[in-house]
């Protein structure tokens, strides 16, 4: 027979102060992130109703290093390690209504990083592939998406560069590092009628935010949407 668990009553205080104190800190966050999006997406364009409500949605606190969690909400990027960022939330907004999801659609992500985009793709898609070439970085995001419930997230920590032929075509493609050129492999990867954004450009300068759109034909068109800085996209 097992001996019931007994808690002594100054645990039971530290406990329950604890849970007190996480709730008013939940609290302040979603404050924050609701005013993260008037005063940052919403009045900066940002239209879509569906990426407004997703973006209010996520928590973003818990993809960034808990040191960095008060600016969490802040108008930038923030380190997260191994020389990568958490985007800045209007950009991830932006790339995210540009994207156009459907409820049906499968969604490839180039550059996991933290896990914050895949979460808020995930929200608007059935399936979310996401590719991260850094192991440390593959796993700690898979393991924050998953204590979070993000169950239609799957990450894979391999070169994104090379997409995944074996799960492709893809009704959207997007990718959170900067290339000089639209690699093939994810232009093929493609679906007609999908949709690609990617950041184009030269390391650690300014690169130039696209959207490819892939018609019925298999033609390619692009358009370039704004002047963006992303850390570059690595290869094995």
């Amino acid at each position: 027979m097992k001996t019931p668990l007994r808690l002594s009553l100054p645990f039971l205080l530290i406990l329950l102060l604890t849970q007190w104190l996480n709730a008013d800190e939940e609290e302040s966050f979603a404050k924050e992130r609701k005013r993260m999006v008037e005063e940052q997406i919403a009045a900066r364009g940002i239209k879509d109703k569906r990426v407004l409500a997703v973006m209010e949605a996520v928590p973003r606190h818990r993809f960034v290093p808990k040191e960095l969690r008060s600016l969490s909400y802040g108008d930038g990027p923030l380190p997260i390690g191994s020389g990568q960022t958490i985007s800045q939330p209007y950009i991830v907004a932006l790339m995210t209504e540009l994207l156009d999801l459907k409820e049906e659609d499968k969604v490839l992500e180039i550059g996991t990083g933290s896990g914050y985009q895949a979460a808020i793709l995930s929200l608007l898609a059935k399936t979310v592939y996401t590719i991260e070439i850094n192991k440390e970085l593959a796993k700690r995001a898979s393991e924050t998406l998953r204590e979070l419930g993000y169950d239609n997230v799957i990450v894979y920590a391999r070169d994104g560069y090379l997409g995944m032929p074996d799960r492709a075509p893809f009704d959207a493609i997007i990718v959170t590092a900067a290339c000089p050129q639209i690699p093939p492999a994810l232009l093929d990867q493609l679906k007609p009628g999908g949709r690609m954004v990617i950041p184009i450009g030269r390391p650690y300068r300014t690169q130039s935010l696209t959207l490819i759109i892939k018609d019925v034909t298999g033609e390619i068109k692009k358009e370039e949407v704004a002047p963006v800085l992303f850390v570059p996209l690595t290869r094995e």
